[in-house]
């Protein structure tokens, strides 16, 4: 059995909101569960499992939202960003900071994860003479869970070769009950055998899905290098709530600070100058201090759109990601916040109307073309999907094959698509996991989804 959660985002609390420990707790309950019925077998029996794997598909920790990396500015020495050399010992040790923080802030979490990997949370029930569950045997079997770490693009540190960040992979496996060794976590099933069995014996292949986002992915460079996408979070929306507490903190209405430290829980993330001034006019109506709030925006921004890591990743002649933002963010030095809701509401009409889906992509994996994988699926999205793809009629049984995205476990503050200049965004959790079984598991099932949300 083979169960699959993509994109947790844990923070270390200094940004966005982690999903709470309840959603953990409601996931032990239903993995119980669900072992139960994967050992009701193909044939009538019941045989309690003997495994039961968990692939962490990417985003699970989130070091990108932090605000620790903002101590130092770009003329200090000790400069350190997400996307600066990782060779410089001063990297790694401020992820470990960063991960040791994250995994303390979400502790409670972290011990419900230890606890099913050590077999203390999930007990089966024996089979007696007759092949049937034995519920009032003394001796009910505990069942061990196998946590797999794969790496996305908020936690694609993790992928870093060297001792330092075996050093940090470590402190995770030992806190996160992983049974990762404490080499490179993979990004990709080829980067580890375990995974490619896994894959195989349930006709999967998963992957994070970043690598078809531009915003979030270098084709030339690879997993192992920042992106723009990691310096619009940590130098505009990580950096901003900061600016407005160092400068004008104790002059503004209690909860505003808190409240644009939320800007990492926006859906989509381009319409955070939506959040800003939602809350300004929220908390402050017409406070004075807009103006200085809206110059600080557009200062860092500015800032932002002047590095030449943003620089360089810009693209000539094309409408891109970046152009995307300099519209958004170069507006303000000359408008009102409201103009800046215009093009927001605009740039996502044009280039993020709708869901995302990577459904397409999909059909060109090369375990899709040949048959290999009667299942794709990614995450990266957070747009939990159910996709058939097409049907293999190469067997002798022609079997089906679909696309998943693995959603995420969130905490939301999406925008409503009515009126959205009135600035209202939605709050609530969600949660969405998939489940995988070989062929003689839960009475000859192959998979099951489950997605919810709450608030």
């Amino acid at each position: 059995m083979l169960v699959i959660i993509s994109d947790l985002h844990l923070g270390d609390g200094t940004t966005a909101d982690s999903i709470s420990p309840s959603a953990f707790r409601l996931f032990a309950r239903r993995l119980t569960e669900t072992a139960r019925f994967a050992s009701l077998r193909r044939d009538g029996g019941y045989r309690p499992i003997d495994s039961l794997d968990v692939l962490l598909m990417g985003d699970i920790l989130d070091p990108l939202h932090s605000a620790r990396w903002l101590d130092s500015s770009s003329s200090d020495s000790h400069y350190i960003r997400p996307w600066s050399d990782t060779n410089s010992p001063a990297y790694a040790a401020k992820l470990l900071e960063v991960t040791n923080a994250i995994l303390d802030h979400n502790h409670e979490a972290m011990q419900i994860l230890r606890r099913l990997a050590s077999g203390e949370e999930i007990r089966l029930a024996p089979a007696n003479s007759k092949g049937e569950p034995d519920f009032q045997s003394a001796e009910q079997i505990p069942l061990k869970v196998r946590f797999h770490y794969m790496v996305g693009n908020h936690d694609w540190y993790y992928h870093l070769p060297g001792a330092a960040f075996d050093r940090i992979r470590s402190e995770m496996i030992q806190k996160m009950g992983l049974c990762n060794p404490a080499s490179p976590f993979p990004y990709d099933a080829d980067e580890s055998p375990i995974l490619k069995d896994l894959f195989e014996r349930h006709k999967v292949l998963a992957r994070h899905g970043d690598v078809y986002d531009k915003f979030n992915f270098n084709r030339e460079r690879g997993r192992d290098f920042g992106t723009v996408g990691d310096a619009f979070t940590m130098d505009v929306c990580n950096r901003f709530p900061v600016e407005v507490q160092k400068r004008y903190g104790d002059l503004l209405p209690p909860g505003i600070i808190d409240s644009l430290r939320k800007i990492a829980n926006i859906r989509p993330v381009l319409a955070a100058p939506l959040w800003i001034s939602g809350q300004i006019r929220h908390y402050a109506g017409e406070h004075p201090l807009e103006d200085e709030l809206k110059s600080v925006w557009d200062e860092i921004a500015d800032e932002f759109l002047q590095m030449n890591f943003v620089r360089e990743a810009d693209q000539a002649f094309r409408f891109d990601t970046v152009d995307a933002m300099q519209l958004i963010v170069k507006l303000s030095g000359r408008a009102s916040f409201a103009t800046i809701n215009d093009v927001v509401i605009w740039v996502r009409k044009k280039m993020w109307s709708g869901k995302h889906s990577f459904a397409s992509h999909a059909l060109k994996e090369p375990a899709f073309l040949n048959g290999k994988a009667q299942h794709i699926i990614y995450g990266h999205t957070h747009h939990y999907e159910v996709v058939p793809l097409g049907m293999n009629m190469a067997l002798a049984q022609p079997e089906s094959q679909i696309y998943f995205n693995a959603g995420t476990w969130h905490s939301y503050y999406d925008l409503a698509i009515q009126n959205p200049k009135e600035q209202k965004f939605v709050p609530y959790q969600a949660l969405t996991y998939l489940t995988f079984y070989t062929a003689e598991e839960h009475d000859g099932r192959r998979f099951e989804t489950w997605s919810g949300a709450y608030a």
